[in-house]
């Protein structure tokens, strides 16, 4: 392994060589993939004598030693396991349970899987080798199981390759007690996507590669806590030299769908974005008569037989009579974003009817779909009252005109980022110079463009090094 100074003063911290012993003897066995492209770097452990809170695992839970009709344990030990990268994201921690008996035999076993955990038992048996538990890793995503089974049948469900369609998709992961000490940015989110669409693989489903944890690797876990913000922030400064803007992973929208192949601004079109290679769709929102969010982005729509109807003065009911196209009808936000689920897709939603924000807000969080969703409109009052309503919602601020400040316009709202409206310019690439960049990037600001199918236009926005380009024919952009 190269010198890696950050990860040698990891390793080398003094540490209670009793509790080092312990841990390193019933430290778990690990099965990678055999394409796997990361392989953890450091383990933090934590020793329970007694029940207790995990000081690591996110989602909080008690490390109970002796729970009803399961085997008494008189120690555990949690393993909270470091990778620098996730496929689809930077930087990865696993947690693997060994519960020990007062013989010093593993009697339970437990890891972590996608947010939740799991008993490592299958069929009423743990797979050991000597002392230590034996686990299978995710390919790409780490997740633990006790059997490869668990993500064949998982990866069934997927539409899309969460390891080459979804590389690096995720950006920077920040959990919520990072949240003050890992530099997170939309160029930072570039610099990752970029990163990880490097490593993107298809699994081999072959898990022969044995991971066995070296002593070294294994530090108390407030020491592994403290070092975690460093190592991420290194990264993000390393890759910041190493990518140059030309090269960035920008983010790919299908502008109201695949508006060039569908038509726009409904499910079918939003399935055809996933088919082209979209990585998210940006839909327009509206309020109709009865208070239902109507995904449309004019102001009226025309039946078959001519009669116009104002949407925002049409119940949802009338406006899904409207054939749009296909076959296709207008759809509700929540339909939308389940489709954009389906599909793995981000949505990114116009705000056309400040009416909507408080059920826009709503139909997000039920939806589960939130980090996956841009907001923007034309309205900066819109979008500061939809920050106010929901902080963790991710804002763009649109304008039309060359002489807008975008940095003061988008602080003014606290936006994220900000989206030039300029496909009406001949070249409008050439309004976007370098020092206009630049400045977005120096406020820690992400630049999305209006949408875009003139080649030799994707090809200099693709050179200038923006977050995300919208087009029609999202198939241009990839």
């Amino acid at each position: 392994m190269p010198q890696d100074p950050l990860l040698t003063q990891l390793w080398s911290i003094p540490q209670d060589d009793g509790l080092h012993d312990l841990a390193f003897r019933y430290a778990p066995a690990i099965r990678f993939d055999m394409k796997e492209p990361f392989l953890p770097l450091a383990i933090g452990y934590t020793v329970f004598r007694q029940d207790g809170a995990s000081p690591s695992y996110t989602k909080g839970r008690t490390v109970c030693l002796s729970p009803p009709g399961e085997p008494p344990a008189t120690t555990a030990i949690e393993y909270a396991i470091w990778w620098d990268w996730d496929i689809g994201h930077l930087y990865e921690l696993e947690h693997v349970w060994v519960y020990v008996d007062a013989q010093g035999q593993v009697v339970r076993g437990e890891a972590s899987w996608h947010g939740d955990y799991h008993d490592m038992r299958t069929e009423g048996a743990l797979a050991l080798e000597g002392d230590h538990l034996v686990v299978y890793s995710e390919p790409g995503k780490h997740a633990f199981a006790p059997t490869p089974d668990w993500f064949r049948r998982r990866w069934a469900e997927k539409k899309r390759s969460p390891t080459a369609d979804l590389a690096g998709l995720g950006g920077v992961l920040v959990a919520r007690y990072f949240e003050r000490e890992i530099h997170k940015t939309p160029l930072a989110d570039r610099l990752v996507h970029t990163y990880l669409a490097r490593h993107a693989f298809e699994p081999s489903w072959q898990f022969d590669r044995c991971f066995a944890c070296a002593r070294d690797m294994l530090v108390p876990w407030p020491s592994l806590r403290a070092w975690i913000p460093r190592r991420v922030n290194s990264w993000l400064d390393r890759l910041a030299h190493e990518i140059p803007p030309s090269e960035y992973r920008f983010l790919r929208i299908g502008h109201r769908g695949a508006r060039a192949h569908a038509p726009d601004n409904t499910l079918a079109g939003f399935r055809k974005a996933a088919e082209l290679g979209s990585d998210m769709v940006e839909l327009d929102l509206q309020r109709s008569a009865d208070g239902q969010l109507a995904v449309v982005h004019d102001a009226f729509l025309r039946d078959g037989e001519g009669r116009v109807w104002p949407v925002q003065q049409s119940t949802m009911c009338q406006l899904r009579q409207i054939d749009l196209g296909d076959g296709e009808h207008v759809p509700s936000l929540s339909e939308a974003l389940e489709v954009c689920a389906e599909e793995q897709l981000g949505a990114y939603i116009e705000v056309k009817d400040g009416a909507v924000l408080e059920d826009m807000v709503r139909a997000l969080r039920d939806a589960g779909w939130i980090s996956h969703c841009l907001v923007g409109s034309f309205r900066p009052d819109w979008l500061a009252e939809t920050k106010a309503q929901a902080p963790e919602v991710t804002t763009s601020v649109l304008f039309g005109s060359v002489h807008v400040d975008p940095v003061a316009l988008a602080k003014s709202v606290g936006a994220t980022y900000v989206h030039p409206c300029w496909e009406r310019f001949a070249r409008p690439s050439a309004q976007l110079t370098p020092a206009w960049i630049n400045r977005v990037r120096r406020a820690g600001l992400g630049v999305i463009i209006w949408h875009e199918e003139r080649p030799e236009e994707i090809a200099a926005l693709r050179r200038l090094g923006v977050d995300g380009i919208c087009s029609d024919a999202p198939e241009l952009l990839r």
